[in-house]
């Protein structure tokens, strides 16, 4: 769990609040029907969610006006949960999907809702700062075939390598 926490920490030392060239934040975004549990369905790697499966993410209001996050996943090769607690906020309006996500102090990276089913809140696409960052979120544990297809084919007109997408494995 150290371990975990002392690699989010670096990473958001040296995150940014930037996105990638192409990513643009949806609008219209409604934070009240975003917030709850998320599934993680696909990522591109990063050695902080490394092996886990069965990851997801929990969003609440904050009586500060942010947003709690709860990453959670589980380490097959230590046999534990492994979590990490942030807190999160808008960075220019609350309608835009573009927030600043901290997990250690006053270091911020990006977190970019640049696709997302508006009608129902049912599945996101989110951008980190740069291409190396890449999520498919989902209110349940597996998405439809055409969502994962159409999150693949935007991802990767944006210019993000698709052909490194894991598929994460959730029980």
């Amino acid at each position: 769990m150290k371990r975990v926490l002392i690699i989010i920490t670096l990473l958001f030392l040296c995150g940014c609040l930037g996105m990638p060239e192409r990513v643009t934040p949806v609008n219209e975004f409604e934070i009240n029907n975003y917030l709850g549990k998320w599934y993680e369905i696909a990522r591109l790697d990063h050695s902080f969610e490394r092996g886990l499966t069965n990851v997801t993410a929990e969003y609440n209001l904050r009586e500060d006006g942010g947003v709690s996050v709860l990453n959670r996943g589980f380490s097959e090769s230590d046999g534990e949960w492994q979590e990490a607690e942030g807190k999160a906020f808008f960075v220019k309006s609350p309608d835009e999907g573009y927030l600043k996500v901290s997990f250690f102090g006053p270091f911020y990276g990006s977190y970019v809702v640049f696709d997302l089913d508006k009608e129902n809140y049912q599945y996101a696409f989110v951008s980190g700062p740069d291409l190396s960052y890449l999520w498919l979120l989902s209110r349940t544990p597996h998405v439809a075939p055409e969502i994962l297809e159409r999150f693949i084919t935007i991802s990767k007109e944006l210019g993000f390598d698709t052909k490194e997408l894991i598929l994460v494995e959730q029980k």
